[in-house]
């Protein structure tokens, strides 16, 4: 398929004839002094809500907003701190060569179509979670990206959390021993829609509810967590069992409202994912299980659960001093660390990747593992199969 017929046959049409681009240098940013501009597309409520982050980081600055639904866009521009030009087509705004840097916000269908003309302008492109719709899609912006001499960041924040980052040091280091297990949910009471004001806009403002869009709750959750299984193990996943339906929210959606997966990783690892939208109880949470102990983790916090007997009592616990080591609601001991919120991390460590042309931790290639695991999980749903690993996509 070329490049100018994905977004349209693949994803949301978006207004505007295609045309080819031409690839500029690298930008040569030397000192942590520059002002890097950068431009959002899409500026609903991910790419929207990131303009405040953006503004209180030095050396970042918004510079444009894109969006294909007008009030979308004109509430993105009140955002910004500055001057602002606003556009309905993206490729006008790749055209600006004072723009370094984008940050795709877009329907997941689109990113890859976008990712892919954003580095043929030569920008560095932050490309939002889950990486790219499909396994040529994924395949193709490896490709392209490795191909690039810009820089590449895949949105999965929580590879940035310095909290997480801790986490993953200390399991391997063996804190908890060999990992058996992982299980994984995100749990919401809620139909997760949005308001539509026009119903000409319903499939541009709820395509998460549709499959030509969207991969549901798998893409746009639980991959956070499947790119933190990747990360802990430092391995794929060889195989995907899963079931989920439209059992709750009977009301036109074509995307699960409730998913469970398993998926079989190295070692015998397995690791379990379950997102409901009929039941909030226990929201996020990741359980690491090892044979010496578990770490328990939510959005912004973390718990050390020792196996065996444990004696309350002062001492040192990952790297706390003298503190008096509390159980906190059944959950362990809480770890004392120190970090910024995850999405505000990831946007800096963006910027500085930037700054000191350095690979980012959540790059193309953590981004695709997650993104063909989500298509693996999708397929065993979809088609009711165990699915095993896209061998002959290259990662």
């Amino acid at each position: 398929m070329k490049r100018r017929d994905f977004v349209i046959n693949g994803g949301l049409a978006i207004p505007g004839a295609m045309y080819a681009t031409s690839t500029v240098g690298l930008n040569d940013f030397t000192t942590a002094n520059e002002t890097i501009n950068i431009g959002i597309i899409g500026t609903g409520d991910r790419g929207g809500g990131l303009i405040p982050i953006i503004n209180e980081i030095p050396g970042f600055r918004v510079v444009a907003c894109c969006d294909i639904i007008p009030f979308r866009l004109d509430e993105a521009l009140a955002k910004v701190q500055g001057k602002v030009k606003g556009y309905q087509d993206y490729r006008k705004l790749l055209d600006k060569k004072s723009i370094d840097a984008v940050l795709i916000a877009t329907p997941f269908s689109t990113h890859a179509q976008i990712a892919l003309e954003a580095l043929d302008a030569g920008k560095h492109v932050f490309c939002e979670k889950t990486l790219a719709k499909g396994y040529d899609a994924v395949e193709g912006l490896v490709r392209a990206s490795k191909a690039s001499k810009t820089i590449f960041q895949t949105g999965h924040q929580y590879h940035s959390s310095r909290l997480y980052t801790h986490i993953v040091g200390q399991i391997k280091q063996g804190k908890i021993g060999n990992i058996t297990a992982f299980e994984c949910q995100w749990n919401r009471n809620g139909d997760w829609r949005k308001p539509v004001p026009d119903p000409r806009w319903e499939k541009m403002i709820n395509w998460r509810m549709y499959r030509e869009y969207s991969g549901g709750l798998l893409a746009e959750l639980c991959s956070h967590q499947l790119d933190f299984v990747n990360w802990v193990t430092e391995s794929v996943p060889d195989k995907v069992m899963g079931t989920g339906g439209i059992d709750y929210w009977k009301d036109g959606r074509e995307t699960y409202d409730n998913i469970h997966l398993i998926y079989n990783y190295p070692n015998g690892i397995k690791a379990k994912f379950t997102c409901l939208t009929s039941n909030s109880m226990g929201d996020y949470k990741i359980k690491v299980l090892g044979d010496k102990g578990s770490y328990i983790l939510d959005y912004v916090k973390a718990w050390y659960y020792p196996e065996g007997t444990y004696e309350k009592k002062l001492g040192e616990v990952d790297g706390v001093s003298g503190a008096t080591v509390n159980w906190n609601r059944g959950l362990g001991i809480p770890l004392e660390v120190q970090h910024t919120d995850p999405s505000k991390q990831a946007l800096i460590d963006f910027k500085d990747s930037i700054v000191n042309n350095r690979e980012p931790v959540s790059n193309i290639e953590t981004g695709a593992k997650a993104a063909l695991c989500v298509q693996m999980g999708l397929d065993a749903m979809y088609d009711q199969k165990i699915v095993d690993w896209p061998n002959n996509h290259g990662m």
